[in-house]
């Protein structure tokens, strides 16, 4: 310790040397820190460490050079891994911070704000956008052991959806209807999760509902299909007209549903008892 050094001076002579030598750096995303700028600097973590670049622009670029294309309404969950998708959620919540100080909030002593770019990070990407970013869910099929033709309909199934425009809220809900085919069935539950995963995305109803029901043909083969969505946007209730009253409905007919329009008026029926 030295001679006439007690583990106090030892202490205060530690305490004394630069920082960089002692401190062990942990990035709390979205957490705060009175009088320290360091989460005002991106974390370590959100480049790679051998080419310095953002997370945001590896995953970019590697999608380009496989020719995969990343609309807002593209999932894109089968190119990037959990550990990349921690990573980039981190770099949202520092840009998110960058928006709302341009807003000139004062997310350093706002204690209402301070932690609102890590929730609005975590929001869109695991769960108003987490059918971008995270992946199909796992559908089970059972045998169509009785040749089962007749239509059945399933609804209504909440949709939570966001406006491609405008990045805000879109809620209402979906109904489906189906013919089976030889091939198989899937559980009921199954289709309120491929809905979830498709609609919690951005998007513009006309397409939403288009891509329900590419993706439920492709998994079913059903010899007909039906989906009927009905939806307020809030890019209309809440701001521009402002006008709360007003809903879209969007309809996609499949198959026997083309064809047979005593089959069309059944679904419509149908669905009618379940409060459409």
């Amino acid at each position: 310790m030295g001679i006439g050094k007690t583990k106090f001076d030892v202490l205060e002579n530690l305490l004394r040397k630069p920082a960089r030598k002692r401190r062990h750096i942990h990035y709390f995303v979205g957490a705060h820190r009175p009088g320290k700028n360091a989460i005002d600097q991106p974390p370590k973590d959100i480049f790679d460490v051998s080419t310095n670049k953002e997370i945001s622009k590896i995953i970019t670029e590697r999608l380009r050079a496989r020719n995969v294309s990343f609309f807002a309404n593209q999932s894109i969950a089968d190119h990037i891994s959990d550990e990349e998708r921690r990573q980039l959620l981190q770099e949202v919540t520092q840009k998110v911070r960058d928006l709302l100080r341009g807003l000139i909030i004062d997310i350093d002593n706002d204690p209402n704000a301070r932690n609102t770019a890590h929730r609005m990070a975590r929001t869109y990407l695991d769960e108003a956008m987490r059918g971008r970013y995270h992946k199909a869910p796992r559908v089970v099929e059972f045998p169509n052991a009785r040749q089962l033709d007749e239509i059945y309909t399933v609804g209504p199934i909440g949709v939570h959806s966001t406006c491609s425009h405008h990045l805000v809220p879109v809620l209402g809900s979906v109904w489906i209807g189906v013919v089976p085919s030889a091939r198989g069935l899937i559980g009921l539950s199954k289709f309120n999760r491929i809905t979830d995963w498709i609609m919690s995305r951005p998007h513009i109803q006309e397409e939403a509902v288009i891509m329900l029901a590419d993706y439920l043909e492709k998994k079913l083969e059903p010899k007909g299909l039906a989906i009927m969505m009905r939806a307020k946007h809030l890019c209309m209730s809440w701001r521009g007209v402002k006008d709360a009253n007003t809903s879209m409905t969007s309809q996609v007919m499949r198959g026997d549903f083309l064809t047979d329009v005593d089959l069309e008026r059944r679904f419509i029926d149908t669905i009618r008892t379940q409060d459409f």
